[in-house]
C-alpha cells in the first residue's frame, strides 16, 4: 500500500488520541542520594509524569504493590482507579509546574511529553531533586524502518531545534511526531546525562487503550462470521501488553537500568494470523477467516488504510517492510517479559465490555462493519481467491 511515512506518522498518532495531556506526578521529601535512586531493590519515591492515562494506572498499582510511594501530577480532568496513598497533584505541563517545586524524589517516569519544550522545562525543574528521568519515547522515532531488526542505534528522524521548540500544542505535533520525540529525548539526556533512561515503546495495548487500536480485533472477533484479514498470514506484528511495559519500567528502575531501549513484542516473531487465531481462542463465536490482498486494499474507493482501520497490521514492503520486526534483544536482555497473548485479548475484551452503551457502539479504530460487508463482498465478487492460511 502506497502509504508515506508522513501520512502514517499523521494517522498513528491521531488513532492514539492522547499524545500529551499536560501530566506530572510528586512524592515525599528527601534527597535522592539519600535513598533508592541508586537501583537494588529499595523502596523508591516515584514521580509519574501522568498516571490516569493508558501506562499511568498500570505503572502506579504495580510500583505501589513493590512498595514504592508514588504520586502523580496530571491535568485533574480525567479520573482513574489509584490505589489509596498516592498523591495526586494538579498542574499542566504547558504552563502550571508550581506543585513540583521545592520537592525531591528519586525518580521521575514522564509518559506524557511529545513537545520539546515541556520535557525540557520539566527535566531543568527536576535535575537537582530527581535521581533519574525515564522517557518515554517511542519506536516511530527511527527514520528508516525499510529493513528488519532496527536497534537502538538506527538512524533517527530529524527536526530543526528552532522548529521543534516552536511546537508548544498537541494539535501541532502530528507532522512531525517521530521526530519530535527525538528532540524530547536529547532534552532529557542533555539535563540529566548518563541518569537519562530512554524507553521506545511500540503499539501499546491492553485494557485502558482508549484508542481501540488492538482492541478492534478482540471485539470484532467476537462478533463472529467472516472477518476481513489483511494481508498474508504471515505478515509481521508487533506490539506490547501495556502491563507488561509498565511493570517492566519499575523493574528496570529497581535494578538501576541505564541507556536506551526499544520496548515492543512480542520477543519471538508473531505473524498477523498467528495474532487472529490467538484472539479467537478468548472467544465463543465462530469465525471465518477471508485474507485480502494489500494491493486490493489499497485500490478500494476509499482505500481501506492499514494501522488505522486494518489495524495493528502494516503490509511489510517499502519503507515500512521492518516497521514491525524491531530488535528488542536490549530491553529483553534487561528483564522485559511478554504474558501470553490470550491474557492480553481476554482482558481487553473484558474491558471494553465495561464500557457504556454509547462508548461502545462508536468504535475509534477499526473497519466499520458495513464497510467490512462491502469490501468483503467486493473481493468475492472479483473471484479472487484468499491467500492460504
Amino acid at each position: 500500500m502506497t502509504t508515506t511515512r508522513r501520512t502514517f506518522l499523521q494517522t498513528t498518532a491521531a488513532v492514539g488520541g492522547a499524545l500529551g495531556a499536560g501530566l506530572l506526578a510528586r512524592a515525599a521529601m528527601a534527597s535522592p542520594s539519600e535513598t533508592a535512586s541508586s537501583g537494588g531493590g529499595g523502596k523508591m519515591r516515584i514521580l509519574v509524569l501522568g498516571g490516569t492515562g493508558l501506562i499511568g494506572p498500570h505503572l502506579v498499582r504495580y510500583a505501589v504493590a513493590r512498595g514504592h510511594a508514588v504520586s502523580t501530577f496530571t491535568r485533574g480532568k480525567t479520573e482513574a482507579d489509584l490505589p489509596a496513598g498516592v498523591e495526586r497533584l494538579v498542574g499542566d505541563r504547558a504552563d502550571n509546574l508550581e506543585a513540583l517545586k521545592g520537592k525531591t524524589w528519586d525518580v521521575v517516569i514522564d509518559d506524557s511529553s511529545s513537545i520539546p519544550a515541556w520535557t525540557r522545562a520539566t527535566a531543568e525543574l527536576l535535575k537537582d531533586s530527581v535521581g533519574r528521568y525515564l522517557f518515554t519515547s517511542s519506536i516511530s522515532v527511527y527514520a528508516d524502518v525499510s529493513k528488519p531488526g532496527v536497534d537502538e542505534n538506527g538512524k533517527l528522524a530529524e527536526i530543526s531545534e528552532e522548529e521543534a521548540y516552536e511546537v508548544s500544542d498537541v494539535k501541532q505535533v502530528l507532522p512531525h511526531y517521530g521526530a519530535l520525540k527525538v528532540k524530547c529525548e536529547e532534552a532529557a539526556r542533555r539535563v540529566f546525562g548518563d541518569r537519562a533512561i530512554v524507553v521506545r515503546p511500540g503499539l501499546i495495548v491492553g485494557p485502558y487503550d482508549r484508542s481501540d487500536r488492538f482492541t478492534y480485533w478482540p471485539v470484532r472477533i467476537a462478533r463472529g462470521g467472516e472477518v476481513l484479514a489483511p494481508g498474508t498470514p504471515e505478515d509481521p506484528v508487533q506490539f506490547i501488553d501495556v502491563r507488561d511495559l509498565a511493570e517492566w519500567y519499575v523493574r528496570l528502575l529497581d535494578a538501576d537500568g541505564r541507556g536506551t531501549y526499544n520496548a515492543t513484542g512480542p520477543y519471538a516473531p508473531l505473524g498477523m494470523a498467528e495474532m487472529l487465531y490467538g484472539i479467537r481462542a478468548v472467544t465463543t463465536k465462530d469465525c471465518d477467516w477471508t485474507w485480502v490482498d494489500a494491493d486490493f486494499l489499497e485500490k478500494q474507493e476509499p482505500p481501506v488504510q492499514a494501522w488505522s482501520e486494518m489495524t495493528v497490521w502494516v503490509p511489510p514492503t517499502g519503507e515500512y517492510a521492518g516497521f514491525a520486526q524491531i530488535d528488542v534483544s536490549r530491553a529483553v536482555g534487561h528483564g522485559l517479559t511478554f504474558r501470553p497473548l490470550a491474557d492480553t485479548a481476554r482482558d481487553t475484551l473484558a474491558w471494553f465490555e465495561s464500557l457504556p452503551d454509547e462508548r461502545r457502539s462508536k468504535m475509534r479504530a477499526g473497519l466499520p462493519a458495513d464497510r467490512e460487508r462491502e469490501v468483503l463482498a467486493a473481493w468475492h465478487a472479483r473471484g479472487a481467491k484468499p491467500a492460504a492460511s
